[in-house]
């Protein structure tokens, strides 16, 4: 038998071989596992990019137009509050559904259909004028978010080479960086210019753009047909969703019983879920996957590390402003080298993931992240910009170095054919993480005003640090 030649004794790089573009909507075999051809992955990799900034984009516009919408709608701030928890909420009960449903039918259809759902979505948001017409299209417009979030790393997964996997994750990474970093910019300057309905009205032509490059350059996979558990999602659907509504109600002071009774059912409920799931081939809660060491350990590092950064974003400006007396927009600006940092990090990460342990790769970027905390939290009474800037910085560069590393084993440790669970649990600890720290900023600021955002801070330390020590827990299971 003759021997194959490597690669390393091609005279052209894999990038550069003249390799044919696929069909539009052309399965990825088994046997074609190298990623798309050039330059089908870059036309790809932008369809992905421009449908997550959207999704990612439109959570943090509407924080900041909450105000203006109130007043226009005549709407109490309380109520006001739905235009965001209405889509946080469709996102996160339904993300492992469209995960599992992306298994069985393809990541393609679900990514364009979710898509086409936020497009029609926005435009209904940007007709609505009365407060429960805008929360109905939010919650439709969560749906469409949550099926282009529930598989878009999927998507990576088969556009890029496994050797090259690390530099799409890093993609994404520095595409959520980005859009949630601009997003308070993006919503500030077209409500200089025009009224709130615009937030929703510029998604329209970016979303059918989306959509005529998602047909014409996305891959499909073959899926399966084995039967989908409906009794399943709506039991997800149930146990997310009081979950989140009883550490929302616990961050909002509740009446403590009606926080108990939530979070009783959600364990009762969550019970009888997981044990439906451990009979399940396929299992919508891919507890099949949490079975593997590094997958579940990467699990744990994510849920960690986003309830440090939550815990952070909310309690910092409370610092800048009413501790050290900063204004708003010192505010906005000190705090901008943390997201700004990440952009830079997240790609040199995502490159080295692909030669280096994401293991050692977390560790030392959460270590760096617990250290920035610290030295957030012992600010003295008067710092210069600069002090608290380089403090920022370092946060956001130790968080950068952690996210594409940690993305990339979840996926990589996946089977392929279990790419869309995998993916639906990537944003599911993401959304955990961010819920449990928002709510435990409440429950400290309730427990303790005056030092509040300093405790917080303390607690995210800690956080990022547990995060520090799961991650590095990875070295040992990955050279078992």
């Amino acid at each position: 038998m003759h021997a194959q030649p490597s690669r390393k004794d091609s005279p052209m790089p894999a990038d550069a071989a003249p390799v044919a573009p696929l069909a539009a909507g052309t399965p990825l075999a088994d046997s074609t596992e190298q990623g798309l051809p050039i330059p089908q992955r870059y036309w790809a990799m932008l369809v992905i990019a421009l449908a997550l900034t959207l999704a990612v984009l439109d959570s943090a516009i509407a924080n900041v137009a909450l105000p203006t919408i109130a007043r226009n709608l005549n709407a109490s701030a309380a109520g006001s509050i739905w235009v965001v928890n209405a889509y946080q909420l469709a996102i996160t009960i339904s993300l492992l559904p469209l995960a599992s449903l992306g298994d069985r039918i393809g990541y393609r259809r679900i990514y364009l259909a979710g898509l086409i759902l936020f497009t029609v979505a926005s435009f209904g948001c940007a007709l609505s004028t009365s407060l429960p017409t805008l929360a109905l299209a939010r919650v439709v417009q969560g749906f469409g978010a949550a099926g282009i979030m529930s598989v878009n790393t999927a998507l990576v997964r088969m556009i890029y080479p496994p050797s090259q996997l690390g530099r799409g994750v890093a993609i994404n990474a520095m595409v959520v960086a980005v859009s949630s970093a601009v997003g308070p910019t993006v919503a500030s300057g077209v409500l200089a210019v025009a009224t709130w309905p615009w937030l929703f009205a510029i998604n329209v032509p970016i979303g059918i753009a989306a959509i005529v490059g998602g047909f014409k350059a996305l891959p499909m996979n073959p899926g399966h047909d084995s039967p989908y558990d409906y009794l399943s999602a709506v039991m997800n659907a149930f146990v997310f969703g009081l979950l989140i509504f009883a550490v929302d109600g616990l961050g909002h002071g509740e009446r403590f019983g009606w926080v108990v009774a939530e979070a009783l059912g959600a364990v009762v409920i969550g019970y009888f879920f997981v044990r439906r799931q451990l009979t399940q081939a396929a299992p919508l809660l891919p507890i099949d996957l949490l079975r593997i060491p590094v997958f579940a350990l990467s699990i744990g590092t994510s849920v960690c590390s986003f309830c440090a950064q939550m815990l952070a974003f909310v309690s910092l400006p409370f610092l800048l402003q009413d501790a050290l007396g900063f204004s708003q927009v010192e505010t906005g600006l000190l705090i901008t080298p943390w997201p700004a940092v990440i952009i830079i990090a997240a790609p040199i990460a995502g490159v080295l993931s692909d030669k280096v342990s994401s293991g050692w790769l977390g560790g030392v970027g959460l270590v760096a992240m617990t250290v920035g905390l610290l030295l957030l939290a012992t600010l003295g009474a008067h710092p210069e910009p600069l002090q608290i800037a380089w403090r920022m910085a370092l946060c956001g560069a130790g968080f950068g170095i952690f996210q594409s590393p940690n993305n990339r084993t979840m996926l990589s440790a996946a089977p392929r054919e279990r790419s869309g669970g995998a993916s639906g649990m990537l944003g599911t600890a993401r959304l955990t993480g961010q819920t449990l720290g928002a709510a435990l900023v409440a429950l400290i600021f309730g427990i303790a005003p005056q030092h509040g955002p300093t405790i917080a801070l303390y607690v995210a330390a800690c956080f990022s640090a547990v995060a520090a020590v799961v991650s590095t827990l990875r070295v040992t299971v990955q050279a078992a």
